[in-house]
């Protein structure tokens, strides 16, 4: 066991959680949306939430960045200016209707560590390890305005793929002239991407979206793999033809075969293991009520603990809409829209969490399970420049990406020593 650090003060982790906590209501108020929460990647909003965290880094005697992609960094450099950073945080993009905690809350405990870990020096605070400390505040992890997720990670891990740029948001915006509208330059994007001998890892504090720590009675988790994940929309073809008028022998009803290929999906997917299967969307048109369908759209989210699996339930899947529409007659493609491939955490930054959780609960505590993330982050960006590592608290009744959204004061009070105690842990290290 490495040495831990300094006992600190019950009273500083209270307040550091107090102030995440006020931290997050804060942010929530940062909305498109009267009455609940929605912040798009490149709106008025991104741009708000990147000034104020931009505020809160400051304050810590951090230098201040907005990257070429719109994600906003601070940093507290170490002895050696030259040094390579450790890279903490997570993403303040959100869902529509969305909750105050995925992904804000890791952002907001990031800048707590930084908090707890920087030191006097001689010129204001400096990282007291061989490496900077970074905080990241991510911005599209969740993919809501331009249908492809992990937009602002992947430019900081040097994967942007520039046929991106020709994506639209609803109102028929491209990407291209959305970093234009939002005072980026879309020819400078490659300067987002880091160097891997300038990162020395990568790690992130989340909610679990799910309920399995809730269902433990366990505040805290160690993250040994983020979930692989395809996307697809679905488009299903028949004939729109009077409602009234046409027998049923003689319809080609495309909503009725997509709702059977949602209702397959389900199937096939609760047969298998660590396989996830989502129907988010689904629309009919022309969408008159007098009016058989003659078209509909819909999605399909696929994730699974291995890239192999996940692609052989979508071979699964696809013959099994193949034979459905087959029956009625319909016809159907695919378009896929996103495509992860499931990242490992490294197993010293593994080790490095489950000793500082370790450090963060009572003496005699059993040690902190370690967890598969069946939802993504930007950890699996990440992954092509650096190592990664996870930390997951508990979420009350497992429920996220909605406005019921929860974690615990206390718990975050752990997760802000659990995470201070992970760099110094990695700090111990030999470095290569």
């Amino acid at each position: 066991m490495r040495t831990r650090l300094p006992a600190l003060p019950p009273d500083v982790t209270a307040s550091a959680a107090r102030r995440v906590m006020l931290r997050c209501d804060e942010l929530a108020r940062v909305t498109a949306a009267a009455g609940r929460i929605e912040r798009v990647y490149l709106s008025t909003e991104h741009a708000r939430v990147n000034r104020l965290a931009a505020e809160w880094m400051r304050e810590l005697g951090m230098t201040t960045r907005q990257d070429a992609a719109g994600n906003q960094i601070g940093r507290l450099a170490a002895a050696d200016p030259e040094a390579p950073a450790i890279l903490l945080g997570s993403h303040l993009d959100t869902v529509p209707d969305a909750g105050r905690f995925d992904g804000i809350v890791g952002v907001l405990m990031a800048l707590e560590v930084v908090r707890l870990l920087r030191v006097p020096g001689a010129s204001g605070h400096v990282s007291p390890f061989p490496f900077a400390l970074e905080v990241i505040a991510f911005s599209d992890e969740e993919g809501t305005r331009f249908g492809t997720a992990l937009l602002g990670s992947s430019a900081v891990a040097g994967s942007w793929n520039d046929a991106w740029w020709d994506l639209t948001d609803a109102d028929g915006t491209t990407l291209r002239e959305a970093f234009r509208e939002f005072g980026l330059d879309p020819g400078r994007i490659g300067e987002a991407a880091r160097r891997p001998d300038d990162l020395v890892a990568y790690l992130e504090a989340h909610i679990e979206q799910g309920p399995e720590l809730d269902r433990r009675g366990e505040p805290l988790a160690v993250v040994s793999s983020i979930a692989s994940a395809r996307r697809f929309q679905l488009v299903v073809e028949g004939e729109s033809r009077h409602a009234g008028g046409t027998p049923y022998d003689m319809r080609r009803d495309a909503l009725l075969g997509a709702s059977e290929a949602a209702l397959a999906v389900e199937r096939i997917c609760r047969g298998e293991h660590h396989i996830i299967g989502t129907v988010g969307q689904l629309e009919a048109f022309p969408g008159a009520v007098n009016v058989v369908p003659g078209e509909a759209h819909l999605s399909l989210d696929l994730r699974a603990e291995h890239d192999g699996e996940r692609d052989r339930v979508w071979q699964e899947i696809s013959a099994e809409i193949d034979a459905i529409m087959g029956r009625r007659g319909l016809r159907w493609h695919a378009r896929g829209v996103h495509t992860a491939p499931a990242v490992r955490c490294a197993p010293l930054l593994q080790d490095v969490v489950r000793e500082g959780i370790v450090a963060s609960l009572p003496d005699g505590s059993d040690l902190p399970p370690t967890v598969f993330s069946r939802a993504g982050h930007d950890g699996m960006a990440m992954g092509a420049v650096t190592d990664v590592g996870m930390l997951f608290l508990r979420n009350p009744d497992g429920i996220s990406h909605h406005p019921d959204e929860a974690v615990s004061g206390a718990d975050v009070e752990r997760g802000i020593r659990a995470l201070a105690e992970a760099v110094a842990h990695l700090a111990a290290e030999p470095r290569p």
